[in-house]
Order: C-alpha cells, then structure tokens, then sequence
C-alpha cells in the first residue's frame, strides 16, 4: 500500500489516503486489505484509528480515508529516546487495552500488535493519546468468513508473537495480550523479552524460554 497526506474537499479536515494496486499486491493482498477497513469501520474506541471513507478510484484502485495522526509510534519513541518511566508505560498500556478489549469484544483479533503498530500523538491538548492502527492481520472470530491466511502462513511481528501463532494454533485474544506484554516490556527495557539474532532464535525463545522481568533487567523498575 501507499499513503497520502491529504485534505477534504469540503471540510477542508487533514486526512491519510491508504492506496493499494491490485497488479502490485495482487487478488489475495486487495481482500485482505478490504477486510482490514470493513472490520475496523466497526471500531469506535477513541484509542483506535478512525476510517472516513473508503471505495475505488476510476482507475480500480481500491483506497480509504483515515484520520491523519501527527505522532511517532512507539518503536521510533523508543529508539529516539530510550526506555520509557514506568508511569508512563501503565499510561501508553492502559490505553491500549481498552482499544484491544472493544476489538475483542467484536470478536476481532488484531494479530499484529507491535510497537511501530501503536502511535502516540497530541489530540486537544491532551499529550500521549494512543491510537492502535494497521488491523491487516485482523482475524474476526464472529464471523463465517473464509480465512485469508494460509495455512502455513505466520502472522505477527518475531519480536511479539504469540506461541500459538507460530505453531499454528487457534489464535485468540489471549494472543493479543501476549504480545502487548511484549510491548510493555520493549517499552521499559528498550527491548523485546527475548533476544537473538536470527528470526528462528526469537521464535524458538518465545516457545521454550522463560522471559527476564523488566524489573531485573532494568534496575528502578517496579516489580509489579
């Protein structure tokens, strides 16, 4: 997909313009891509992205409107400035929970949450609002849609994913919050709760190794 800084015609509202060619991703990346906004127009929780508006381009490309976030997501705050306070982690945390618990309760597992996913911006005059974004992996288990996942296929980021997810178990919620724990750690740490150098050493950590609490691998950090 492509991204578009652009502005309401009328309104005049600054707004993010997601693109996505068939001839470049193909059939099977444009359905995937059309049930991520389908699925998150259904989300109203102030912590998740807002969709205005999508359709077709004359020329067949399928396209939607979001709410333009000035903003850094967390991967970026972290390497920009380090671990974060553990207040301020709860603070990012919180919020992301109660955005996670109304996709939940719709029966939509978002199965790609990581910290370049979850962006902290300014909305009012209120600073660190979080906004949960990219739902492409999203699995909507109240629904009877055919999957567009593979049967071989692992969704999830190497640094966050879930046991289950890379054994090809029945991915739930619970996969979800195993993977916030993971960002809850990268942000108070400054990294993930394995290392290793290859993608295969990170998966094989997240299923047989025991993760170092944050409050030992970082002194001053609370236990709890």
């Amino acid at each position: 997909g492509e991204v578009y800084r652009a502005q309401h015609a009328l309104m005049r509202r600054p707004t993010a313009v997601k693109v996505l060619r068939p001839d470049v991703t193909g059939t099977r990346a444009l359905q995937r891509f059309e049930k991520e906004v389908r699925r998150t127009c259904r989300l109203t929780h102030p912590n998740t992205i807002r969709i205005y508006d999508y359709g077709r381009t004359p020329e067949g490309d399928f396209y939607y409107a979001m709410e333009l976030l000035e903003g850094a997501d967390l991967e970026r705050l972290v390497e920009h400035a380090g671990a974060l306070p553990p207040a301020r982690v709860v603070h990012i945390l919180a919020q992301t929970c109660a955005a996670l618990h109304e996709a939940h309760e719709a029966g939509l597992v978002h199965r790609d949450v990581k910290p370049s996913n979850i962006l902290l911006c300014i909305r009012g005059l209120e600073y660190d609002v979080v906004k949960v974004m990219d739902f492409g992996l999203v699995k909507d288990t109240a629904s009877g849609d055919a999957p567009l996942t593979r049967a071989d296929e692992i969704c999830g980021s190497p640094v966050t994913i879930s046991p289950e997810a890379l054994t090809g178990d029945d991915v739930t919620r619970r996969s979800d919050l195993y993977a916030l724990g993971a960002v809850g750690c990268y942000l108070l740490t400054g990294q993930g709760p394995f290392e290793g150098k290859t993608v295969m050493e990170l998966a094989a950590a997240h299923l047989h190794k025991e993760p170092v609490p944050p409050s030992t691998r970082v002194p001053g950090t609370p236990a709890d």
